[in-house]
């Protein structure tokens, strides 16, 4: 059995017994005049997987320069072992094969055999290694890399440092456990034991360094808005409140970061965009967390056309540049990235899957009574337009259609209070999302710069707010803003997160995110239940 493992999950009375054994083992050794953790530096040279790769292209080449002389072959490759390598990782498994071990070292990476006799790192140091080192104690190795008998590439011990002594021990069987919980509330266990789950944030920083790549290289300038608001707008999100102290005023966490990139657009700035922090005082479920990360761009004398096609272009790009393909799998299910994405109006769309038309009804109350005949619930009376109706039928007929990529744009002005309203048809406004895998992932508009327009619907929007207790209030500056013009301009959003959880096959955005919003674990009750975390 590998030293300090067992069979099944440990006990917590099991992982008492064992910090004590551990926490014996470092008394031991600053008795003995070495403690681990005054160690402030090892010079690494090499990491795992560079060793493993280049040992396998050297040896190739020996291979194939011996034409067939074993004995040659044999002589360059105990020259190699005159190269001195130093890695540094965590023990993560041992095998005790009396005066020689076998442990596993893994680094930032990769994992890597590590083999140590007691002839060659000194029988002193031997025995210490073996009485007193354990599985998650962090080492640095000297030695050379040599290929075993049984085909493993390995390093052969020279000089072997303890660096960090593990007071607790790795949970052995982590792939078998079922409590997701826990894998979220201690990710570092969790990146420690599961290498895949760190190649999901690996690749979420490809993601969003591949994000800024195409708007810099399109003109975008980057930018940093404030966090923290003065104002509790209007719009549908209810925000984290809190006080500052020295002006003794509320102030308010951002929902969005909108208004003040527009600002931008206003003082002269063409193209911004920001991969900024946003926080929702609202659920939380497999899509949703308080805290998450949206990318908001705008560019100057374009519209929502000209933002449908760069959205397009941008997935197809960062999918070809991190995944490989345009072509991905999400939950069993091939999403092509690279076809031509379709887009219809959301009146077209309630007609393809609710076989309703939105220009068969008369009036508001023709649509309230097809609404009515079809099961489809809207709010009584008048307060449900034509719009709210469409709206309606939208969510409750054709969201869960929309798996391959797709455009719904043209929406109801009644949902839309910062997009340009159609010249065309005022009902409706120049604003699109897209969707996929029956999801949101982004939303977009030609933005609305008629500051008397914007002036209106914004008290709409606080008037409502009010309604359900809020202390919303009008952005007058955003007006102000508005009133020494803005131009024509198409902007767009859309959650990293979600697009993350797209390109890494991730069910939950918890598992796109590093420390995810969690109900602190109760000191009395030992967990939190299901109905605490939502």
């Amino acid at each position: 059995m590998s030293k300090n493992q067992t069979n099944s999950p440990v006990e917590e009375q099991d992982i008492n017994i064992l910090k004590k054994d551990r926490l014996d083992k470092l008394s031991s050794l600053r008795e003995g005049g070495f403690d681990p953790y005054q160690t402030t530096k090892y010079d690494v040279t090499d990491k795992a997987a560079d060793l493993k790769a280049e040992y396998e292209v050297k040896e190739a080449e020996i291979i194939a320069s011996a034409n067939g002389d074993e004995e040659k072959v044999q002589e360059e490759l105990e020259l190699l072992k005159e190269n001195t390598i130093r890695i540094a990782g965590r023990i993560m498994s041992w095998r005790d094969m009396g005066k020689a071990n076998f442990i596993d070292v893994r680094d930032a990476t990769d994992r890597i055999q590590v083999y140590v006799r007691s002839n060659d790192v000194g029988a002193d140091l031997f025995k210490e290694f073996k009485k007193k080192w354990d599985i998650g104690d962090i080492i640095g190795v000297e030695g050379f890399v040599f290929r075993t008998k049984k085909g493993e590439i390995s390093i052969h011990a020279q000089k072997i440092q303890l660096l960090s002594k593990s007071l607790l021990p790795l949970p052995e069987k982590w792939h078998g456990l079922k409590d997701l919980d826990m894998r979220y509330r201690q990710r570092y266990v969790d990146l420690i034991v599961n290498p895949e789950v760190k190649d999901t944030f690996v690749k979420r920083s490809q993601i969003i360094r591949e994000v800024r790549n195409y708007l810099d290289n399109l003109g975008y300038i980057e930018v940093d808005t404030p966090v923290l608001h003065t104002l509790e707008i209007g719009a549908a999100a209810r925000p984290f409140i809190t006080h500052h102290n020295t002006l003794d005023m509320e102030m308010y966490l951002r929902i969005e970061t909108e208004l003040y990139l527009k600002r931008l657009i206003v003082g002269g700035f063409d193209r911004v965009y920001e991969v900024g922090r946003i926080f929702r005082n609202e659920g939380m479920d497999t899509s949703h967390n308080p805290e998450f990360t949206t990318v908001e761009m705008y560019q100057a004398y374009t519209d929502y056309i000209g933002m449908m096609d760069l959205i397009e272009n941008m997935y197809k790009t960062i999918a070809e540049n991190v995944c490989g393909t345009s072509k991905i799998t999400y939950q069993g299910v091939e999403i092509d990235l690279g076809k031509p994405w379709e887009r219809l109006t959301m009146a077209e769309s309630v007609k393809k899957y609710a076989g309703v038309d939105y220009n068969d009804w008369a009036d508001d109350a023709a649509a309230r009574a097809c609404a009515k005949e079809k099961g489809v619930e809207v709010e009584e009376g008048e307060n449900a337009t034509k719009g709210h109706v469409l709206i309606a039928f939208f969510d409750a007929f054709v969201e869960d259609k929309l798996i391959q990529p797709t455009i719904i744009y043209d929406y109801p002005v009644e949902n839309s209070p910062l997009a340009k309203r159609k010249p065309s048809d005022p009902a409706f406004t120049e604003r699109f999302e897209y969707f996929m895998y029956c999801r949101e992932m982004g939303n977009a508009f030609s933005e609305l710069n008629d500051p008397i327009d914007q002036k209106e619907r914004f008290v709409k929007q606080v008037e409502a707010k009010r309604a359900q207790g809020a202390n919303a209030e009008v952005d007058e500056d955003f007006v102000t803003a508005l009133e020494y013009g803005l131009p024509p301009t198409g902007g767009l959003g859309f959650g990293l997160d979600r697009l993350v959880m797209l390109l890494t096959d991730s069910a939950s955005i918890r598992d796109v995110l590093l420390f995810p919003t969690m109900k602190p674990i109760p000191a009395n009750s030992g967990r939190p239940t299901k109905e605490d975390e939502e």
